[in-house]
This record gives structure tokens, sequence and C-alpha cells, in this order.
């Protein structure tokens, strides 16, 4: 719980004024624009649905999942057991890095996740949300990308 605190505390810190949710058409563009449509197969749709159904659009996200202890941060909320900070730290990268709304640490660190043997389905939420979703061109309707 004190990790937790210290940590909402650094992304509260690090958050620049006047950072806020981000709206489903900035972040499409985003993606797009870090090379995520159809990046391992997986269309721009998907990575919008995920970070919807993650973060609902909030660079700064932090959440302690309290069933495996684990902190997830930012957009695609990006766990610390595995991916990034103490953990195994795969991407390399600081947990607060994945807090930046620029999102240039967060495209680069879903992209190694999605490339393991999991795909998009690294995140349950992605396979309970999107995966199987008729609607998913919704995700970019009125979207200028």
């Amino acid at each position: 719980m004190q990790l937790y605190l210290v940590l909402l505390l650094i992304s509260y810190l690090l958050t620049p004024i006047g950072a806020s949710i981000l709206g489903r058409c900035t972040v499409a563009k985003m993606l797009y624009d870090g090379g995520l449509n159809y990046f391992e197969g997986y269309s721009l749709e998907n990575w919008v649905c995920l970070a919807y159904f993650e973060s609902k659009f909030n660079p700064s996200a932090v959440y302690e999942d309290p069933q495996d202890g684990s902190t997830g941060f930012g957009l695609f909320q990006i766990r610390d057991n595995e991916w990034c900070g103490h953990g195994k730290n795969l991407c390399s990268v600081s947990c607060t890095a994945l807090l930046n709304p620029n999102l240039k640490d967060t495209i680069k660190c879903a992209k190694k996740i999605v490339k393991g043997k999991h795909g998009m389905g690294a995140w349950p939420v992605w396979s309970k949300n999107c995966q199987l979703s008729d609607i998913l061109d919704r995700w970019l309707d009125g979207c200028d990308l």
C-alpha cells in the first residue's frame, strides 16, 4: 500500500499541469503515429479499444491490482511486476515514464508486450472487451487519421 501511495504521489508530481484524459481520436492519432496500426496484425481499433478499457484514455492512470499486488501504469496499464520498474523490467523503462502523455515509452513497451506469445491477450481486458467485438470499427468513427 505504501508503494502505491508513493507511486501515486510521484505520478501526480510528474504529471504536467493541465494534463488530462485524452480524447478518443487524439489517442487514435498518437497510436497511429507510433506505428501501432496493424502492428503484429492488430488493427488500430484494437489498440484504441484496449486504451479505453484499461485507462479510459488517461495516460496518467495508476491502478493497483489487489489480486496479484501489481500496479498498472498509463494508457495501457502496463504492470510493474513484469514490464517496468523494479520487477523484471522487460521493457527497460521506469514505470513513471509510462505516465508521460506523449506515449512514446508506452507505445515502445506495448510493442514489446504484443510481440510475446500471448499477443494482445497479454491484456485480459482486451480479451474480454475487444477481441471478439463486432463493433471495433466504431472506435475510429469521426477520427481524421
